[in-house]
């Protein structure tokens, strides 16, 4: 009964470790989308903020250092996105991918120019990361709590407040908005900082706090597992909070088995294991989540008529 108990319990806080990146970015991505942005470049800014994380807690010894680096490297590429997209009316998924491969190249380049480690950063001692606050054996470090925080916020903010209301105004019917005399293209940069600001925050965590340094494309994915959790949430912020610690459990779950021998199988395929994440994005995404609708002007480019 104790061993079962120590699994549950480990397995726990393993998942609330493993779905805080996706968590952050995930709400990050809300509001993006909920003004009518689709941003498929959270992949790419999440592993931007991670590597500039790294390398600037490595130079100054500052883990706080590093968060401040990876939210402006983020922001960089958000305001970039949104130079793309709002103010030229570009192809929004083009440049969610643009931004993606951007940041695949240029953190190998930065960090095979700074380090010479092959794209790696130096390993991060414990002054140079973000600590637990409580339990060790959690990990609950400042971002764990600011991720679960950002839930709440997020839905507070768009459901509750007058920038909420025309966010949401913003992303069904911005011709309604601009006739009302507010700005669709401020309105939606803003959106797009504050999923830089989140993004950031769930790079920083990946290579700073959940691990000791950056790796080449570290996040492995989990951007657009972020936007499959989203669509799964059908744009809400609790429901994508519970989709989030669905694949945070399944990849914990996956960690914990590796290496465990199943009767009548025997010891299960890492390769297959470390897939399952990624299968259930697929299976949910074929259609186990009902009638998901996406906000009207989502992906449409919104030019002010004269």
């Amino acid at each position: 009964m104790e061993e079962v108990l120590t699994f549950v319990t480990l397995t726990l806080a393993a998942t609330l470790r493993v779905a805080t990146p996706l968590v952050l970015c995930a709400m990050g991505g809300l509001f993006s989308e909920k003004s009518g942005v689709i941003d498929v470049g959270l992949e790419g800014k999440m592993l931007m903020a991670a590597f500039f994380a790294a390398a600037t807690a490595s130079l100054t010894g500052s883990a706080w250092a590093g968060v401040a680096a990876a939210i402006v490297a983020a922001e960089a590429l958000a305001l970039l996105h949104g130079f793309a997209c709002i103010t030229h009316r570009g192809n929004q998924v083009v440049s969610g991918i643009a931004l993606n491969i951007l940041a695949a190249g240029l953190t190998v380049v930065l960090g095979t120019a700074w380090f010479a480690r092959g794209g790696q950063t130096p390993p991060l001692n414990d002054g140079e990361r973000l600590k637990p606050i409580f339990f060790l054996v959690a990990g609950d470090n400042v971002l764990v709590y600011a991720a679960l925080l950002s839930v709440p916020f997020t839905w507070w903010l768009i459901a509750r407040t007058r920038f909420g209301l025309r966010l949401r105004a913003v992303g069904e019917m911005p011709l309604a908005v601009d006739a009302a005399g507010v700005s669709v293209s401020w309105l939606r940069y803003r959106a797009v900082l504050l999923c830089g600001l989140f993004a950031g925050l769930a790079g920083a965590y990946l290579s700073i706090a959940q691990n000791a340094g950056f790796s080449r494309d570290m996040t492995a994915g989990q951007g657009f597992i972020a936007l499959a959790a989203i669509i799964f949430g059908k744009w809400r912020p609790f429901p994508a909070f519970g989709a989030c610690l669905v694949f945070g459990l399944l990849d914990a779950v996956a960690i914990r088995l590796q290496g465990v021998k199943v009767p009548g199988i025997g010891e299960v395929p890492v390769q297959l294991i470390q897939a399952l994440p990624y299968l259930l994005t697929l299976f949910l995404l074929a259609g186990f989540i009902g009638n998901a609708v996406a906000p009207k002007a989502a992906g449409v480019p919104y030019e002010k008529e004269h």
